[in-house]
């Protein structure tokens, strides 16, 4: 373990990793975001809903939030890529979990037109990050600063007065998209081993499951 945060290290703090080129960099962050999305793909096609229903609220949010501190402990802070590819398996599948639950409520045409305009979002952030990196790193707690104050908002309206404003789902989105430019930004901007570049995608993969929920949500609504 590095101790250190994977978008907090420098050349010195990636000492003995596997330097790679820029292309195997990007090549390895796009198979294992493929792969949590293929595992997840599988959760919602294969799963019996009885099975995922039988699992208590109390229950689920324990193992959902166990596992999922773990999974971004193991790879935020492992400097071994296979290690850190466990913390990512920890996240991914408490979050397909979570998609299973969601994507039944609508229909499957719906949650493919949320999947299209997450891809085109994404890649239009992916874009800007490039572009852009200063500013979205100059943004970065401000996102951050925004996310936890719409939470403890969204949990109160949820679980105080039981009601949930739709413009919530617009607030998250947009800060899920800024991550998005924030995340890839820095995932080109640290050293390119295969250790961080499982990280990367790691935290790239959490930013656009967020995104897609809440667009999923938005349409969901629309119609």
């Amino acid at each position: 373990m590095s101790g250190i945060g994977v978008y907090d290290r420098g050349r010195l703090d990636s000492e003995g990793s596997t330097y790679v080129t820029p292309a195997v960099y990007n090549l390895v962050m796009g198979l294992v975001l493929c792969w949590g999305f293929g595992v997840n793909w599988w959760m919602v096609t294969h799963l019996d809903p009885q099975l995922v229903d039988g699992i208590g609220p109390s229950l689920f949010l324990l193992g959902y939030f166990i596992s999922c501190m773990a999974g971004v402990c193991l790879f935020n802070f492992s400097s071994n890529a296979f290690v850190s590819f466990i913390g990512y398996n920890l996240v991914v599948v408490p979050f397909g979990v979570v998609i299973h639950m969601t994507v039944r409520q609508y229909d499957p045409a719906l949650v493919v037109d949320a999947v299209r305009v997450t891809g085109l979002v994404t890649g239009i952030m992916m874009a800007l990050g490039t572009l852009f990196p200063r500013f979205f790193q100059s943004i970065a707690k401000a996102l951050l600063v925004a996310l936890l104050a719409v939470v403890v908002v969204e949990l109160f309206e949820v679980l105080v007065l039981g009601i949930h404003h739709n413009i919530l789902d617009w607030v998250v989105a947009l800060i899920f998209c800024g991550y998005v430019g924030v995340d890839w930004g820095r995932a080109n901007n640290i050293p390119k081993t295969l250790d961080n570049a499982v990280d990367s995608a790691a935290a790239l993969y959490m930013d656009i499951i967020n995104l897609f929920l809440r667009i999923l949500s938005i349409l969901g609504k629309k119609e």
